[in-house]
This record gives structure tokens, sequence and C-alpha cells, in this order.
């Protein structure tokens, strides 16, 4: 059994070293295990209690793997994946790099990755004899034609985010090797090609079809798709011809196929796992979790518990009267009670209270740089109260109402009973201080897409809301990368929903991108607290717990290894890597 409470502080590399190489295909090349990784990130994760038992992997059967929702569609940079949709797309794609139980970022897809001097120039080389589930190869041709197509042409969801990284194109070397050419220095580039933006696609099955792709995607990952129902089921069967080995020279995968079934109530989500109806589930809300967690300790199933760099949060539109105004954001804060808002969402004992992006045990955590985030000691209605009424008398107030006039609000969340009832609580506790606030209920797609916005508003993804009920956090992200997406550009950064954006953050964001040195970074990534402890662009509330739970005769959930035999990152932020997992027989 792995449960996984509280996240793992994990010293970090310099990046004395700026190539990484990858170890053999088969994973069994140990010896070499502990180098060949560059970071300087990796605050994330979760503390193993006991490993998981050591068992003989066997091939055959199916799984059915429960998640709350999925996707829009499941082409890389289109798709709006999320937790639920990204455990799915790792069965389907793979990733040019990945991150190591360390913090070292290792060559996936990739042989290895190298930066020049400058951190101006990443060469990336591929892997030979890697097929597409049509069988054509993945080569430098395809990767570019990714890059090109999917992410960087104008308009792509991506675009923004390569733009602020510094990106500018990316050049082929030879028929295995590409170079990304950057236009400034970008010491976290690894990050971004950790994600969708890393995950190649068959350009010719795009190309086929390229409206119809997104529903029957075509990748390099250990299964091939199968079918889709939306919002229903997707179905996946194993990938005979997949690249990778396991440490023992298993061919991978194990199993022959998964399903992957939407079941957005949590509640019904657990008990068709404890039915046997589902083997698997993802969840990151406490109660379902505290179930689980009463299940395991019967008897039959295990888990993987883990609350790293994420947490709920209230996100906060700054572009939106009268949110526009820091002394409203901060009376917000001031009135919130975390250790309430943890015991109506039924969170209290799985994960601690939040107040920025990384937790107390990252090494990127500084109390001292976020003392002045309202209610770091605790909720101050009163001080609360003061902002408010200062506010209302002020004749300037940015909503245009007349001195004394009610300060009114509109917050959106999901139909889920744990979020509304914390939605509720906020409504009563900002109503005490003078604000109205009215709930407004929404599907989570619907609300991703209001917080996020579209290219047509002015400025361009400014969003369509005031508040709404979030996650927020750096995860397993560099904090160049976490931070350049949180507060970029508004009209450029999809992935700026809070819309705050400030000339100091500017200039740490500077400070990432051009250090390899852990010091000066960690004082850059503190400036950034203190900016935005100060601005408030988001109230946070406790730490996301997050789980995979699944039947106890299901291995190798959290024991997966990278391709040069290094351990992986377990199930943390409740990601599964399916390619190592087999039902014991």
């Amino acid at each position: 059994m792995t449960r996984k409470r509280k996240g793992l502080m994990r010293l970090l590399a310099l990046m004395a070293a700026l190539a990484i190489v990858a170890g053999a295909c088969g994973g069994n090349d140990n010896d070499d295990a502990s180098s060949g990784g560059t970071s300087t990130t990796k605050p994330s994760g979760g503390e193993t209690s006991e490993p998981e038992e050591e068992v003989s992997p066997s091939y055959g059967g199916k799984i059915v793997v429960g998640v709350e929702t999925e996707t829009n569609e499941w082409t890389p940079g289109k798709g709006s994946f999320a937790a639920p949709g990204t455990i799915i797309a790792l069965s389907i794609y793979d990733p040019l790099v990945n991150l190591d139980a360390n913090g070292l970022y290792k060559p996936f897809l990739a042989e290895s990755l190298e930066a020049n001097d400058e951190l101006t120039e990443w060469t990336v080389t591929l892997r030979e004899g890697v097929q597409f589930h049509d069988g054509t190869p993945l080569d430098a041709e395809t990767l570019k034609w990714n890059f090109d197509t999917l992410h960087f042409a104008e308009g792509a969801r991506n675009r923004g985010t390569l733009v602020n990284a510094g990106v500018t194109g990316m050049e082929i070397v030879d028929d295995l090797t590409v170079k990304y050419v950057l236009s400034e220095p970008n010491a976290g580039f690894p990050d971004l090609i950790r994600a969708n933006i890393g995950y190649p696609i068959s350009r010719e099955a795009y190309e086929a079809d390229p409206e119809g792709f997104g529903n029957r995607p075509v990748g390099t990952g250990p299964f091939e798709f199968v079918s889709w129902t939306r919002d229903d089921r997707l179905v996946v069967k194993r990938n005979e011809n997949y690249w990778m080995t396991a440490a023992n020279g298993d061919q991978l995968p194990y199993l022959d196929g998964i399903e992957f079934r939407v079941i957005p109530d949590d509640e019904s989500r657990v008990a068709a796992l404890a039915a046997d109806d589902i083997q698997m589930i993802q969840s990151l809300r406490g109660p379902s979790i505290k179930r689980v967690l009463s299940m395991m300790d019967s008897g039959g199933f295990d888990g993987a518990l883990s609350a790293g760099n994420q947490s709920s949060v209230t996100m906060i539109n700054t572009l939106v009267p009268p949110l526009d105004d820091v002394r409203i954001r901060r009376a917000l804060a001031y009135a919130n009670d975390q250790d309430a808002m943890a015991r109506v969402r039924d969170d209290d004992g799985l994960v601690p209270n939040a107040i920025g992006a990384f937790a107390e045990d990252s090494p990127w955590f500084s109390r001292e740089a976020m003392v002045d985030y309202p209610g770091i000691d605790g909720a101050n209605p009163e001080r609360a109260a003061e902002l408010v009424e200062e506010y209302k008398a002020d004749p300037d107030r940015s909503d245009g109402k007349p001195v004394g006039a009610a300060v009114t609000a509109t917050y959106e969340c999901q139909p889920d009973p744990s979020l509304l009832q914390g939605a509720q609580l906020l409504q009563s506790l900002w109503g005490e201080i003078g604000i109205d606030l009215e709930l407004i209920q929404v599907d989570q797609a619907t609300m991703i897409a209001h917080v996020v916005g579209t290219a047509d508003t002015d400025p361009p993804f400014k969003g369509n809301f005031m508040l709404a009920c979030y996650r927020a956090g750096a995860g397993e992200s560099d904090p160049l990368t976490y931070f350049r997406g949180a507060f970029g550009p508004v009209a450029t950064t999809a992935s700026n929903p809070s819309n705050l954006t400030d000339p100091r953050i500017d200039e740490a964001l500077e400070v990432l991108a051009t250090n390899t040195d852990f010091e000066v970074r960690f004082e850059a990534v503190s400036e950034i607290n203190r900016v935005t402890s100060e601005l408030v662009p988001y109230v946070w509330n406790v730490g996301t717990p997050t789980m995979v739970g699944y039947r106890d005769d299901i291995k190798g959930v959290t024991s997966w290894l990278l391709p040069d035999g290094s351990p992986g990152t377990g199930a943390d932020y409740g990601y599964a890597r399916f390619y190592n997992i087999f039902i014991q027989r």
C-alpha cells in the first residue's frame, strides 16, 4: 500500500550539466540511472510510506478506469486535457521528456536533449525505430510538422506559451534531430516538452482527416485508440509495436486494453470501484479519497494519495470591476476561513492550507515571501469589512456604482456537492463583510471555457467570469514555466486566467529564464510570491488531494521506470503511466 500524504522535498540538481542523454531503450541500463538528467525544479510529489510490493509482471487482462470528465478532443494543443484528460492521453501519447523521482528531466521519446551555453538553443535527438500506431515513423520532419502545425501556428492554443518562453521556431538538424531556437535564454525549457507540446502525433493520420483526428487520435504511446463515445467511455488496446521494454527485458505494455469510463459523480465512481464495475479511479475530491482510504484499510484495494503544489482556489478575474480593485480582492482573502473550507469540503486531515503556488515542503517555498498574503495567519473578517467599506465610500469606485451601493459579484462552480458547499461557505463569509455573491452552477468544461476565454474578446483571453471555483499551483512544473503561464501577457497567454500582470513579475521571470543557480532562482520565485501575495489574483483555500485508487491485484501503478531505468514520479497528481501496469496472476 502506498499513501502519499505529504509533498516530498526533493533537493534539486543545479543544472551543472546541460545535456540529457538517454539510457538504453530497454530501460535496463541502470549503471547510468543516476546521471544524465537535468533540472532546476520538481517541487512536488509525495512521500512513499512503504514501497509497492514486488511481483513478477504478467501479460493480459483489461481494466476499467473511472474519471470525472474527459476533454473536448484528443489532439495535443487543441484538447483541454486537465487532470482527467491527461491520464487518458498518457495511454495514447508519449512525451519527449519526463521527470524522474529526483526531479531530473530525463529523455523519454527523445534519446537526448542538449542546450547550448546561452540556453537559447535546445537540441532534441529522437530514438530510432519509434513508430506511430499507424506504422509511420517518428522522425525529425514529423516532429517539426507537429510543432509548426499544432503548436506554433497563428491562433494555436500553445503559441502564446511558446512565444512567452522565447521560442521562435524549430530547425531540422538531421533525420532524427531537431533544434528549438529561442530569442532569449530559458533555463526551464525542458518543462515545455514534457507536456502536450511534447506529445507527437501521426502526421499521416492527421492530414487524412484534420477535423476528425481529435476523435480518433494516433500517437506513439503504449495503447492504440479503439473507440470513443463522448462523455461516456474511451477504449484503447495494446500497442503490439510499442518501442519500450521493461528493465527485465519484457516487451511493454502488459495489459491487453483499457476502458476509461466517465463517471462525473465522485460518490458513484467510488461505489463502482467497490463493486468492481471499474478497477481504478482517479479522484481529486476529499470525501471520495477518504472512502477509498477506508476501503484500503479493509483490504482488497490499494492506492496512492498525494498533495503536492496544487490547491483549490477562488480564481479572480482581475480585469472585471469590482475585482479590478485590489482592496476587494484582499477583502475576499481576509474573510476566507481555510479551516472551515477544509471541513466543509471534507478535505481536512488530507491536505494543508495553501498560501501560494508551492507547498510548505517544496524547496521553492518561503513563508517570509508571502507574509503580505491576507489571512496568512487566519481569517480577519474585521479587516476585510474595512476594505469593503473603503471601496464603497470611494466616489471613483471601479464598478461605477454610487457611493454606498452594494458590492456584488458572481461565482461559478461545478455541481459537485463538496464544491457547492464550499461555494456556499464563501457566499456566507463574504456576505458578512458586505459582498453579495451570486452562485452559478456550470459543468466543468463550460466553466473552464469561461475562465480561459477566447481570442475574440478585448483583450483576447480576458475570460467571461468574475469569480470561479478553480485549481491552481505549480504542480510538477518548473517555476519559470508555471509563473510565465500564470502571469504572462493577457492577450497571448490563455493560461493566465486571473489576467494579472506586473512589471516586477516580468523582471523576476527574466531572472528565472537566464539562471540555473538555485539560490538566484529561489529569490526570483520569492519576489513573484511577494507580488502575488500583495495583489491577490487568487484566494487560496487548501491543497488539492489527488488519488489513484485501484483493486489490489493491479500492480506497477507507483513503480514505473523511465527508459534509463530510473524511477518515475509514481502516481503524483492522480496520474498513472499504463505501460508498466499489470494484473497479478
